[in-house]
């Protein structure tokens, strides 16, 4: 086998390859008479088909599928003699013709970058650190109590924390709200669904109560016409409604399959699963950090073209299938995502290299606790497990992502790292303050 290689630029390459014709011919002639021994045809009895018979009917077939398995074979050896990368799967053109004795056909591709040492110790990495306080647990208890509330009508005037319907209707000089008649609408008072001014206006009055209003709507009000405007509002009180909490007792923690322990292991329970969220979180937060300030430290590397348009293909793929769950049209192209398809193509080639130079390997415990952890999000968390095992691509792509949070950690405890300190809130809530 004869190899030459030739840049195209700086990381396309045009790989030659050269075979003796006969190495051809052999597998050929090999795969034939596996065939004539194997292949039944009318008129013949098995065995017996004549070599010149089986040429004619499957010759061109079988010699197609040899000389693509001669260049599969080939070409890996080839790239790895010639110490080559490719980013990507190589474009192999042949005619497949003996030539002076020999086949020839080229393989054009483009190389990984050579990105060299990576150094992170130089890298200011921001670590953001959090806890879960008993006041956490406490917060979420009573979030899942408030999901679980039931409303009872009352005949008595409203309060805050009431659910109230009413019926309004809003003047804003000529604009009226609705053109005829009246909108009806129920808000819980102090719960912001509705603005304040209009929910406070609400309180003392029961149902079957009428009362005009001028109120002045905020200027991000869903209906433009008012936005920004006041207006003189009616209102009449349909139903009045007090929320009740369920109580935390058996039959509360039952519905969360806690049938023994009561109220500790119910808090234990929540506690658990606030800090499994709030580690994915951390983690998340760390490895944007990590990539943005890794990427932006080799901002100059070369990066092959084919894999950025690769990955720019795949989120078009992926804006187009959100638009189609939620009922809509994805009018974008490849070019919109060129820079975030750039940096992501960047990340994932610098963090693959920081674990090569490094030596750093998947821990397969590590791929069993993730599974583990996403399949306790389920119902039947078994089914989860059972199914990542039995698909590939899922379970590549768990790997890749376990890997990847590891590749982060690491380059985190090398790099200069400052701790910041935030409460449970502020890290899962970020524009809640």
């Amino acid at each position: 086998m004869q190899v030459s290689v030739e840049n195209v630029s700086k990381l396309e390459r045009k790989l030659t390859v050269r075979l003796p014709a006969d190495q051809l011919d052999s597998q050929v002639q090999r795969r034939l008479g596996d065939l004539s021994r194997s292949v039944r045809l009318n008129g013949f009895r098995p065995g017996k088909v004549p070599a010149k018979v089986i040429e004619q009917r499957f010759g061109a077939q079988v010699r197609n599928e040899a000389l693509s398995e001669l260049i599969r074979s080939t070409l890996v050896e080839a790239m790895e003699g010639q110490n080559l990368r490719p980013a990507m799967p190589p474009s192999v053109a042949t005619t497949g013709a003996a030539s002076n004795g020999e086949i020839e056909y080229t393989a054009t591709f483009e190389v990984m970058p050579e990105i060299g040492k990576i150094d992170v110790s130089g890298l200011d990495i921001v670590r953001v650190t959090a806890d879960v306080t008993d006041a956490d647990v406490d917060t979420m208890i009573e979030t899942l109590r408030q999901q679980r509330r039931t409303f009872t009508v009352v005949e008595r005037a409203a309060a805050a924390g009431d659910m109230v319907l009413f019926e309004y209707s809003a003047q804003a000089g000529d604009y009226r709200f609705p053109a005829e008649g009246n909108d009806r609408v129920g808000t819980i008072i102090g719960s912001g669904a509705l603005f304040e001014e209009l929910e406070s206006s609400l309180i003392g009055l029961k149902a079957g109560d009428e009362k005009a209003l001028n109120v002045t709507f905020p200027a991000e009000f869903r209906n433009e016409q008012l936005a920004g405007k006041q207006a003189e509002v009616a209102v009449k009180i349909v139903r009045v409604q007090v929320q009740e909490l369920p109580a935390l007792d058996e039959a509360f923690f039952a519905a969360f399959g806690i049938a023994e322990g009561g109220v500790d292991k119910f808090r234990a329970d929540v506690k658990a699963n606030l800090e499994r969220e709030l580690g994915g979180t951390l983690l998340g937060r760390l490895k944007t950090e990590v990539v943005e300030k890794l990427v932006a430290a080799h901002a100059d590397i070369e990066l092959p073209k084919g894999m950025i348009d690769a990955e720019a293909e795949s989120l078009v793929r992926q804006a187009e299938a959100q638009a189609r769950q939620q009922g809509q049209t994805a009018n974008v192209t490849a070019a919109a995502f060129a820079d975030v398809a750039r940096r992501r193509v960047a990340a994932g080639l610098l963090l693959s290299e920081v674990a090569r130079q490094n030596d750093l390997r998947l821990d397969a415990r590590r791929v069993a606790e993730t599974l583990n952890t996403i399949a306790s999000t389920y119902e039947e968390p078994e089914q989860v497990v059972e199914l990542y095992n039995r698909d590939p691509q899922l379970m590549s792509a768990l790997r890749s992502r376990v890997i990847e949070d590891q590749v982060t950690e690491w380059i985190a405890d090398h790099a200069k790292a400052t701790e910041q300190k935030l409460g449970f809130n502020e890290v899962m809530r970020p524009t809640a303050a």
